[in-house]
């Protein structure tokens, strides 16, 4: 079978791999869509965290069942996708129902090989019903999945200010979720062509670009100077995610969703006498999944509406590189098998 593997930074390959032959407990899915996410983005310019190389990528992933594993009411055939974080069922998150920061994850195509093949076996226990989707709805779940986790982690009542950082597909999903929980949501990026997506398709009335507004005056007067009582960063950026600590309304919680390399520099009289709470978000759980089909069958998620650029998988290789170019507006890249 075809593969597609990251050598290094800035350099992928085309090689042939044996058609996996699934070990017990095993699924085998035969891949039809690779959605691309900005993990992989990082890994191949090199800035991803957690990560070695070569590595075959992907993990939004959907495709056609040919084997189930044994998992119960699955069967040969149907489109399905999967939860990408092998957790090892043990551990203290484990155990206490956090799977997705499990203390030995094995991300598919970050800690192990991913999804940029033609078949690939992953733990029939982690298989997601595709409920009638298609294929690029399906390939969507995952990122969709990760965004809805943050919200659920921020717990958002309804007619809070919730300020999102970063609108790339992640920081998109999040909007969307907190939307469907009642949020009013305010978008923050530099680039005009993300703000103007979020306004056009997200319909967020309230978009701010630092680069022509200062950030923390706009805030205020979008809250009446209460500030935001939920920040949420998807960005990674190190500078973005510092900065951040002086939107927040005192008593806000602040979700970190981006990763980024570097060191969290808060001035704490600042953070203490907000009396703010500070999280992270990892991954997403099953029953972040299951929100987001259920939020896509219900017609609350279109998305159709991130799939900005569409390749096979022979021309993925040639195309890579282009989608870390702003310039280009990529929302989500999605190759086809």
């Amino acid at each position: 079978m075809k593969t597609l593997i990251c050598t290094e930074p800035g350099n992928l390959a085309y090689g042939t791999a044996t058609k996996p032959d699934p070990a017990d407990g095993m699924a085998l899915i035969r891949i039809k869509r690779i959605g691309i996410c900005g993990t992989d983005l990082h890994a191949f310019e090199g800035t991803q965290p957690f990560f070695t190389y070569p590595r075959i990528l992907g993990h939004e992933l959907a495709g056609e069942l040919t084997d189930t594993g044994g998992a119960p009411g699955f069967e040969v055939g149907e489109t399905v996708t999967f939860i990408p974080y092998f957790n090892c069922g043990k551990c203290i998150a484990c155990r206490t129902g956090k799977p997705n920061c499990c203390t030995n994850i094995k991300v598919c195509g970050v800690h192990i090989d991913g999804g940029m093949v033609e078949y690939l076996q992953v733990p029939a226990e982690l298989l997601i019903h595709g409920e009638g989707l298609s294929a690029d709805e399906l390939a969507l779940v995952e990122p969709l999945a990760i965004g809805a986790h943050g919200v659920r982690r921020a717990n958002i009542q309804p007619g809070e200010f919730v300020l999102v950082i970063g609108a790339g597909p992640i920081g998109l999903g999040i909007m969307e979720f907190a939307r469907i929980a009642g949020a009013k949501v305010i978008a923050i990026d530099f680039n005009e062509k993300r703000l103007a997506f979020c306004k056009q398709k997200l319909h967020l009335p309230h978009v701010i670009n630092p680069q022509k507004e200062d950030v923390t005056a706009a805030l205020a007067e979008i809250t009446n100077d209460d500030m935001p009582t939920v920040v949420i960063d998807a960005t990674g950026n190190q500078k973005a995610i510092n900065s951040a600590f002086y939107y927040m309304a005192h008593g806000a919680r602040y979700v970190l969703v981006g990763l980024q390399k570097g060191d969290i520099i808060v001035s704490h009289p600042e953070f203490h006498k907000r009396e703010a709470t500070l999280m992270s978000s990892r991954n997403a759980t099953r029953e972040d999944f299951e929100h987001v089909i259920s939020s896509i069958k219900n017609g609350l998620v279109d998305p159709a509406t991130y799939i900005t650029h569409r390749v096979a998988f022979d021309e993925a290789k040639d195309e890579f590189k282009s989608w870390l170019d702003p310039d280009n507006g990529v929302i989500k890249a999605m190759i086809c098998l």
